[in-house]
């Protein structure tokens, strides 16, 4: 059992990458410091992604998250930080990191950014009945 944060993230294939599918994960107990008052900032993570070979291994994404837990860091920087490590680590086809930051001084954030492969195209939504 690990019991220290990490900031490697493993990886396994994905079991049917013939076939674009949506991952979704929620993180509801993301911790960060302010790097201006060091006070703690609170935030859940929403992850979804199209997984291209590689799909992200949970707990060493856990560990990954936890060790932002005693860094200063911008909501903006954090969340486009998280994202650009997690595309690296899994060259997704596409995904997306909406980072919804709990209220501070009357101010809620959220953040939202994005990374697609160049020639990954959305399939055309359903419309069922």
């Amino acid at each position: 059992m690990s019991t220290q944060p990490a900031t490697g993230l493993e990886t396994f294939p994905n079991p049917a990458p013939e076939r674009d599918y949506t991952i979704r994960m929620s993180m509801p107990e993301f911790t960060c410091l302010c790097p201006r008052t060091g006070q703690p900032d609170f935030a859940t993570l929403e992850l979804e992604y199209v997984a291209d070979q590689l799909c992200v291994e949970l707990k060493s994404l856990k560990l990954y998250i936890w060790s932002f837990r005693d860094r200063g860091a911008f909501h903006e920087a954090v969340t486009n930080e998280i994202l650009a490590k997690l595309a690296g680590a899994v060259r997704p086809r596409f995904i997306r990191l909406t980072a919804r930051f709990n209220v501070r001084g009357g101010i809620t954030t959220t953040i939202v950014a994005e990374h697609r492969h160049p020639q990954w195209q959305a399939p055309a939504p359903v419309a069922l009945p």
